[in-house]
């Protein structure tokens, strides 16, 4: 049971305060504070030169037209590529690959009190995803903790500039997406755990909930706060809420000793509830008008080096010898496709 530590009518008070204007400061733990990638240029820039092969790792989440999502390098899996993943983008930017016009079929950009996020579909194979790749989770942890990408980082200016945010997750495969970057925390909900990142077994409409039926439309809406993923209501005792969480089940083997099986035998249905939505706007499409063919530049899939193939095997055999992992971490092979939801209004609200 997670006991609140606010009050509901402080929680409230901290919500209905819009984020949307310039932020001065950032409650703990909402800013990121490490280093930026070094494949990353120091700041996130838009007008970049495009470049197919670069390693860039930094993403920016502005808008329905102007994102990047995380994706291979080369034609491979999410799964066996989740460390060296590299940005691509919707515009040129930050020293990223391009996301060639053509690839987003439909996109729901939602922006809320506490985060921005995107649901999307498209032709994913032209991020070197491999058509029959149900996809899998990244975020700034990793199975080790630096990362999945390692050295990826996440900035977005929906505050009012552009910030590096600490807290993020994307769900990608062949052909459907969704991306949460947290931007704001309070005593009850950190921004840790409006990201929490060890659920990826479960698939976007259970972390992400919001409107998934958005495959050929390009939407941006405001929306209500979704309960952290895997949160869910049980009481209210004077005036402070209760909640009940649930956990992903594992089992893994220790440096010492026998197999240890943790998590919750049921898994929810769905999450508690999806947040409405408002003040939508349609664009008819996004795209960047860039031919990608005039400048010489594939957007074909790019095959795997044979020595990066070679770095890979030798990268998975150091894997092996080390410690064992405390989870299963990105290895998500289910579909992302989204749960059954029930809309409701969030209580209190």
């Amino acid at each position: 049971m997670l006991r609140a530590t606010a009050t509901l009518a402080a929680f409230l008070l901290s919500a209905s305060q819009s984020v949307f204007a310039a932020q001065t400061s950032f409650p703990l733990g909402v800013l990121a504070t490490g280093t930026m990638g070094v494949t990353n240029p120091p700041e996130p820039t838009l007008g970049t030169a495009i470049n197919q092969t670069s390693m860039a790792r930094l993403l920016t989440v502005n808008s329905v037209d102007d994102f990047c999502l995380f994706a291979p390098p080369t034609l491979q899996s999410i799964s066996n590529s989740e460390t060296i993943e590299v940005a691509w983008c919707t515009k040129p930017r930050n020293n990223a690959r391009l996301i060639p016009d053509g690839t987003i079929s439909g996109v729901s950009f939602l922006k809320t009190d506490f985060y921005v996020q995107i649901i999307g579909y498209g032709d994913l194979t032209k991020l070197n995803i491999p058509a029959d790749d149900f996809g899998g989770e990244l975020d700034p942890h990793g199975a080790y903790g630096t990362g999945n990408p390692i050295g990826g980082n996440v900035t977005s200016n929906i505050t009012g500039a552009d910030e590096h945010f600490a807290e993020w997750m994307l769900y990608i495969g062949n052909g459907q997406f969704c991306f949460r970057v947290c931007t704001n925390a309070n005593s009850t909900y950190s921004a840790a755990a409006m990201c929490w990142h060890e659920l990826d077994q479960v698939g976007c409409g259970f972390v992400m909930p919001g409107n998934y039926n958005v495959n050929g439309t390009f939407e941006t809406c405001d929306a209500d706060v979704a309960y952290p993923p895997g949160w869910y209501p049980t009481a209210t005792v004077n005036g402070t809420p209760e909640f009940s969480s649930f956990a992903q089940r594992f089992t893994y083997t220790p440096p010492s000793g026998p197999p240890v099986t943790i998590g919750d035998l049921t898994t929810p249905a769905a999450a508690y509830f999806t947040p409405s939505s408002s003040n939508c706007v349609t664009t008819s499409t996004i795209s960047n008008g860039v031919n990608l063919a005039e400048l010489g530049l594939s957007s074909a899939p790019s095959a795997r080096p044979a020595a990066l193939e070679r770095l890979e095997i030798l990268r998975k055999l150091l894997v092996q010898q080390a410690a064992p992992r405390p989870r299963p971490a990105q290895e998500l092979r289910t579909p992302l496709l989204p749960l059954d939801r029930t809309r409701a209004v969030l209580p209190g609200a």
